[in-house]
């Protein structure tokens, strides 16, 4: 796989461009962005591609297309000169080779989602070279993702190339303890990286929504809790083995009011909502012993602000001398606040990518640039 590092500059005299694929999918109030991590992360590629002599036009999405990405285009104005393009069609000659171009949302396109190999040349014919630096999106079969690599010379941007570089030691993990964290709410997406980590790993702890359904398939009263069900018979397998773990006390609404119980005193109306003190402890004490810490998903019910327990981890995450790699989302947010990025900690800007690239060893994002 080639990478953007290894571009020749050009020479004074010629103007080519690179087209980009970042990933601007980013929370947003109103206009105020939330979030700009993944923003960030995109800047390294975008200097070292202006070092090298080229113009740099962006192509991202941001939800299902209907969104418009000029906050993202006033946030990037402050660190670069930036030129807003409604539509691929829009002429850019006249714009001057320092401009970093940013068209409007790509998902408004319907072809893009298609891998529409029309669309795909219609892209191709902006540029002269093709940077995929949006590790996050890199597991969608998507136009500006995996359709304009075909017909451009494609380069890994240094955000993507850093991601494989610290995820792809943990396929082949040789340090012990290895300590796993599956949290969240879709237990379907995490059955592939079980499946690929049940041997591997020394212990997998179970948290967050989809804990739920390990308890109510272990007979546990989960009582109005979120449940994903049909899964029963994969859950079954999973708790033979001794590496996988749960936590013994949670945290529960129970008419309105907020209450740390052990899971035996759950009852028919509760609320599941995050894991208790109890169940912390003892996993902080396991990341405190771990030398590698893989962990995605909160432990509650973060969206209603019941971060308790993924603050606490993130903490213990913080002390531990573990190699520790964090999904994207609401996981990585909270250790980047507590934590940051350190020698020892690595917060991945994937989410749903993450996940597929340890389950799978690479993404079809990651193939097309071979």
């Amino acid at each position: 796989m080639k990478t953007v590092s290894k571009i020749k500059t050009l020479k004074n005299k010629e103007l080519k461009r690179a087209l980009v694929r970042v990933d601007y999918n980013v929370s947003l109030k109103g206009n105020k962005i939330l979030d700009t991590r993944r923003i960030d992360a995109s800047f390294a590629t975008i200097r070292l591609l202006q070092n090298k002599g080229f113009q740099v036009v962006l192509i991202a999405h941001l939800g299902d297309g209907s969104s418009t990405l000029k906050p993202v285009a006033n946030y990037l104005a402050k660190y670069f000169k930036v030129k807003f393009l409604e539509n691929i069609t829009d002429n850019t000659n006249t714009l001057s080779n320092d401009t970093v171009i940013l068209f409007e949302n790509i998902r408004k396109y319907k072809e893009e989602e298609q891998n529409d190999p029309r669309f795909a040349k219609a892209l191709a014919s902006l540029a002269d070279i093709f940077v995929n630096d949006a590790f996050s999106v890199s597991h969608r079969k998507h136009t500006s993702v995996v359709g304009v690599a075909k017909y451009l010379p494609s380069y890994a941007g240094v955000q993507l190339e850093k991601e494989i570089k610290n995820l792809s030691p943990l396929l082949k993990n040789k340090k012990h303890p290895f300590l796993l964290i599956l949290g969240g709410a879709k237990f379907s997406t995490k059955i592939p990286l079980l499946k690929r980590f049940l041997p591997i790993a020394d212990n997998i702890v179970i948290s967050g929504a989809i804990l739920n359904s390990f308890y109510k398939t272990a007979g546990f009263e989960v009582g109005d809790s979120v449940v994903e069900d049909g899964y029963e018979k994969e859950i079954k397998k999973l708790l033979s083995s001794p590496k996988i773990l749960l936590p013994a006390d949670v945290v529960v609404l129970r008419r309105g009011k907020r209450l740390a119980i052990p899971l035996s005193e759950v009852e028919k109306k509760d609320v599941i909502v995050d894991i208790g003190a109890d169940s912390i402890r003892l996993i902080s004490e396991k990341i405190k012993k771990a030398k590698v810490v893989i962990w995605n998903g909160p432990t509650g019910w973060y969206e209603k602000g019941f971060i308790g327990g993924t603050v606490a981890l993130a903490q213990a995450i913080k002390e531990s001398k573990a190699s520790s790699v964090i999904g994207g989302g609401d996981t990585a947010t909270v250790v980047e606040k507590i934590a940051g990025e350190t020698k020892n900690i690595f917060i991945s800007t994937g989410g749903g990518a993450t996940l597929d690239f340890l389950a799978n060893g690479t993404l079809p994002g990651v193939e097309y640039l071979k």
